[in-house]
């Protein structure tokens, strides 16, 4: 009879054992960030009264709470935590096979810093009106440029030293770096503008396609264009009117050639050229060709390709 009270205290002592040992497991688990849950909390959903083109915005600065305290607490750490609780709970949704990640890198690759200049940013965004405003541009963009997929829009807080603003990392996927010195016409021009690098590569970027430096000028120039087509009262892009011949004599023979570092550097200026001078010039590439052709849709002169607009848009005339 000894024996059987001391087996059955014993199969009792083992049950109390592994429900503790499964307590402790799933404890240990539910610090463990759960994507779904994630989701919920980060993520607005919604979609076109007309068209039912779906959307979403997601607030990946939400995120950010567990890598300031770890910057605070222990910062040889923080880069685990922003690639395990930021980047890898969003990337599926804001980066995956996205086209253009190169744009992306900087935020991809961040080396967790400051967290002062973090928490300003953080504090500045009104969740709500950021997706009411961000909602408004994409329901009056698709107007112009309907998708049957998908576009994501992720808000993350500028990091330090970063100098974007707005990228699209792909085919629907619009990646937001909110600074203190956002305001709301330029979030909705801004959008607009990536929303429609987002339309152009979904149906118009062919595999193993290579950019001119003509190519990233039309490139940007459209995005100029359907930009001030969506929100014709916001000043987002600047465009120079003038067509100043110096500065056009340092970047006409570049025209056909294949230079990364070129582009950009015609792009954003420099080297003796205005800022964004490539941004304004774009645009006065697509102005022309519109100029005469008139009747040429959005949907029409986006899918053209850049020798055309700017040999039917005649733009050289501009210079002689």
């Amino acid at each position: 009879m000894k024996r059987v009270l001391c087996f059955s205290r014993f199969i009792v002592m083992l049950t109390i054992l592994f429900t503790l040992a499964s307590c402790s497991e799933k404890d240990k688990s539910s610090n463990v960030p759960d994507e779904n849950q994630v989701e919920e909390q980060i993520v607005y959903s919604f979609e076109h009264p007309e068209t039912k083109q779906k959307y979403k915005v997601v607030h990946a600065y939400k995120l950010y709470t567990s890598l300031i305290d770890q910057l605070e607490k222990n910062p040889e750490a923080a880069g685990e935590v922003y690639q395990n609780n930021i980047i890898n709970n969003v990337y599926s949704t804001c980066f995956k096979d996205g086209e253009h990640l190169h744009m992306v890198d900087s935020l991809l690759n961040w080396t967790p810093e400051n967290p002062d200049s973090i928490t300003k940013v953080l504090n500045e965004i009104d969740e709500e009106k950021t997706n009411a405003v961000i909602k408004e541009a994409l329901f009056k963009s698709s107007d112009y440029l309907p998708s049957e997929n998908e576009t994501a829009v992720c808000v993350f807080p500028s990091h330090p030293g970063d100098a974007n603003t707005m990228v699209a990392a792909g085919a629907g996927k619009i990646t937001v770096f909110y600074n203190e010195f956002y305001t709301e016409d330029m979030i909705r021009a801004g959008i607009a503008h990536e929303y429609h690098h987002s339309i152009w590569t979904e149906k118009h970027l062919k595999m193993g396609m290579s950019f001119s430096v003509l190519d990233t000028l039309i490139f940007e120039g459209k995005a100029v264009m359907f930009e001030k087509l969506v929100y014709p009262d916001i000043t987002f892009s600047h465009v120079d009117p003038m067509f100043n011949k110096t500065f056009w004599a340092k970047i006409e023979g570049d025209l056909d050639t294949y230079d990364l570092n070129r582009s950009l550097e015609i792009l954003m200026g420099g080297q003796a050229l205005p800022r964004h001078y490539g941004y304004s010039e774009g645009y006065k590439m697509i102005e022309s060709y519109l100029k005469l052709h008139p009747a040429t849709t959005p949907e029409e002169w986006t899918a053209l390709n850049a020798e055309r607009i700017f040999q039917e848009g005649q733009y050289l005339k501009n210079y002689q």
